[in-house]
């Protein structure tokens, strides 16, 4: 395989029969050398992503209280040409595309952002364990989109020194196939009735009936028999993917997409294929780590392109259907390449063309084991990055006026001018920090709702526990976390991953919180709550209990096995991408609230995911050189 979109692997992977304060103190430090952990953010254990420190100014200036008690800004006298709100991928692609345009010997650059580390969600994640650093990603997980990328997010990525063909090289595919382990199913019994870890193999993810790694003749029975479901869900999984049928016949494609576009897979299960109640528990999760909600909130037309079962008798063309997500679309998809932190590297990359200083190397191989030396980040020079500053107010006090932008840093309320400000954070924040908006422009950022999502790095001793059940990664559709796999075996560089059982590793685990019933938009804010007030020792317990529950047959001791614990939070998560079940003029072919979001105010312009309304590294890249062209052209 030369290709493995992130369905591939944060999709359960094998869904495989179907193809606030919190505490953030350090985890487990057994066996770690974290020596200078805490002056090196990708080091530090715990309670990450939107860690404590980086959201509570925001949150105040959201309930109104922050001005009250804020006081004038002190200006620091600092004018820099462009001001960068946000250090993600899109807030680090404009400084770049910004610097390229107007000289990089003249143009003076500073971006603030609110977190101690850059990138975003686009997170790194590593660990010292006995002399040795093993990496893990702690959010935006791959070089990948449904569609290609733009010429200008290509030309970017191949001037970082990316070679998206090397996949193939990098990817050890068989490693683990190799050992006689496969994908599985986890029941947990409070959704299914008993624990039971079943295999569940690679072929059957096909939805044909190839045979196994283990050897079985017929895996998709054996899949059935060991499965703790009713006879009736098992009867209607056999039949939805052994019997074909036209649960529509009487609609021609157009009608029939038309009818799946307005239908939940859900809904189809029960009321188009007839299926039983017991079935929905297997499926519930599988859209998790593309939509942040489940099958309820999922179009069935959706649920068709992405391969799910129950339509291979429908005769449907393998054309677009209105409403369609964009994860779904038939077509072409971008080249895929994963590196161990993620697209974490795009980032570093891209801090090093802007602050050489700070990334010592020369391309990715070299990155890959690089320590940034943050302390340079800041230091006077044409780019300047500034960590753990939360703006509040970005303004434009006349035509001919610089922006002001004022922002919180260590308690001091700040105030720095440019001719030109892009706002690279998330778009329902920007209401906020501009409140001159139009009403109209104001209320098209705010849809934008986030999806929020946590992915959780576990470090483990040794892989001895998996490799003792044959089980490589597994889909937990009733379980808090609904993904846990290894470590992608990946080389780049002289980084080299855990081949051995008896190697430590890293185990990543994800979760997206979500209401099942509730529509998704709303989904995604009781979610985003329930992130805002889990404690670090919930997630701790939680992933303690489901591991030894999943691997107990294989020896699995938590106390004894887990070394480290990271847990990467993104109460906002991914973009928000429009869906056919709740956002009409996605389906009716209405205005974009994402168009009319984006629009440049004044010398102000907007850059992120949110203004494609497409969670993929390419929209962050082609809305920087949107927004940066808005600004050059406006002078």
């Amino acid at each position: 395989m030369s290709r493995l979109a992130r369905r591939d692997f944060l999709n359960g992977i094998a869904l495989s029969v179907g193809g606030a304060l919190l505490s953030s103190r350090p985890a487990f430090g057994r066996g770690l050398d974290e020596a200078g952990a805490a002056r090196y953010p990708p080091g530090l254990t715990g309670l990450r992503g939107s860690h404590d420190g980086s959201f509570e100014v925001a949150h105040a200036l959201r309930d109104g209280s922050f001005w009250a008690r804020a006081g004038v800004p002190a200006d620091t006298g600092e004018r820099y040409d462009l001001i960068v709100v946000g250090a993600g991928i899109s807030g680090l692609a404009a400084a770049w595309f910004f610097r390229k345009a107007a000289g990089p010997s003249s143009a003076r650059v500073l971006v603030l952002d609110n977190h101690d580390d850059f990138g975003g969600h686009a997170r790194r994640n590593e660990f010292r364990v006995g002399g040795r650093t093993l990496i893990g990603y702690g959010g935006a997980f791959a070089i990948d989109s449904p569609a290609p990328y733009s010429a200008v997010a290509s030309a970017l990525v191949s001037e970082l020194g990316i070679d998206v063909t090397r996949w193939a090289r990098m990817f050890e595919r068989g490693l683990y196939r190799g050992l006689g382990m496969t994908p599985a199913i986890f029941f947990d019994r409070e959704t299914f009735g008993v624990d039971r870890l079943v295999p569940a193999p690679g072929g059957i993810a096909e939805l044909g009936g190839a045979t196994s790694a283990m050897g079985q003749a017929d895996p998709f029975a054996a899949f059935l028999t060991n499965a703790p479901l009713s006879e009736a869900a098992k009867r209607d999984i056999q039949r939805l993917f052994k019997a074909p049928a036209d649960y529509l016949p009487r609609l021609d494609d157009r009608d029939k997409k038309a009818r799946l576009a307005r239908t939940s897979y859900a809904d189809f299960l029960l009321k188009s294929a007839g299926c039983h109640p017991d079935v929905l528990p297997l499926f519930q999760a599988r859209p998790h780590s593309l939509y942040g909600v489940g099958i309820d909130a999922v179009s069935a037309l959706d649920a068709w392109g992405l391969g799910f079962p129950g339509f291979a008798g429908m005769k449907l063309e393998s054309t677009e259907g209105p409403g369609m997500g964009l994860d779904a679309r038939p077509g072409p998809r971008s080249p895929f390449l994963h590196f161990p932190d993620g697209n974490a590297t795009i980032a570093r990359l891209l801090v090093q063309r802007l602050i050489p200083r700070a990334v010592p190397g020369r391309g990715a191989d070299d990155v890959a084991l690089a320590r940034v030396d943050y302390t340079r980040l800041d230091e006077p020079g044409p780019a300047r990055l500034r960590l753990n500053s939360t703006v509040v107010r970005a303004r434009q006090a006349g035509e001919a006026s610089d922006v002001e932008v004022d922002y919180v840093r260590a308690g001091r309320f700040q105030r720095v001018r440019a001719p030109s400000c892009v706002l690279a954070c998330w778009s329902g924040v920007i209401p906020f920090l501009c409140p001159g908006l139009p009403r109209a422009q104001r209320e098209a950022l705010a849809y934008a709702t986030k999806v929020p999502i946590v992915y959780t790095n576990v470090v483990l001793r040794s892989w001895e526990s998996f490799h003792a059940v044959r089980v490589s990664q597994a889909h937990c559709p009733g379980s808090f976390h609904t993904s846990v796999g290894l470590d992608l075996p990946v080389r780049v560089g002289s980084y080299r991953p855990s081949r051995r059982p008896d190697e430590p590793i890293v185990v990543q685990m994800m979760r997206t919180p979500c209401r099942p019933g509730l529509p998704a938009r709303e989904q995604h804010r009781v979610g985003r709550q329930e992130l805002l007030t889990t404690t670090f020792g919930t997630f701790e317990q939680k992933v303690r209990a489901q591991l030894a529950r999943m691997l107990g047959d294989g020896g699995f001791d938590a106390s004894r096995d887990i070394l480290a614990l990271t847990v990467n939070r993104w109460p906002h998560g991914y973009a928000y991408q429009y869906n056919s079940l709740w956002d009409p003029f996605w389906i009716d072919g209405g205005p974009l609230p994402c168009v009319a979001a984006r629009q440049r105010f004044g010398r102000i312009a907007i850059a992120n995911a949110d203004a494609a309304a497409y969670a993929y590294a390419d929209a962050a890249i082609d809305q920087a050189y949107r927004a940066v062209g808005e600004l050059a052209r406006r002078t």
